[in-house]
């Protein structure tokens, strides 16, 4: 698989999960793909959100490896 489908899968995770994010008033964007491993950044909200690890591993990582199963693990860099 190329990198540009595996961002698109990445991309079209996190299309599935900004709707959630932005109830709540905050947001989620794509920083880097490196080997198997996925960098987000949180934003508005999200950033100071108690529970935004907790998004992160139940929400957003388990989103990302259903559309892209290859892939590690999921960080926020925004922490």
């Amino acid at each position: 698989m190329s990198k540009s489908d595996l961002k698109q899968k990445i991309e079209n995770a996190l299309e599935e999960i900004r709707p959630f994010l932005k109830n709540d008033g905050g947001d989620i964007s794509l920083v880097e793909i490196n080997d198997k491993i996925v960098k987000v950044k949180f934003e508005g909200a999200c950033t100071s959100c108690s529970v935004n690890q907790m998004t992160l591993k139940t929400g957003v990582e388990m989103t990302i490896k259903k559309h892209a199963p290859e892939i590690q693990s999921v960080v926020n860099i925004g922490l």
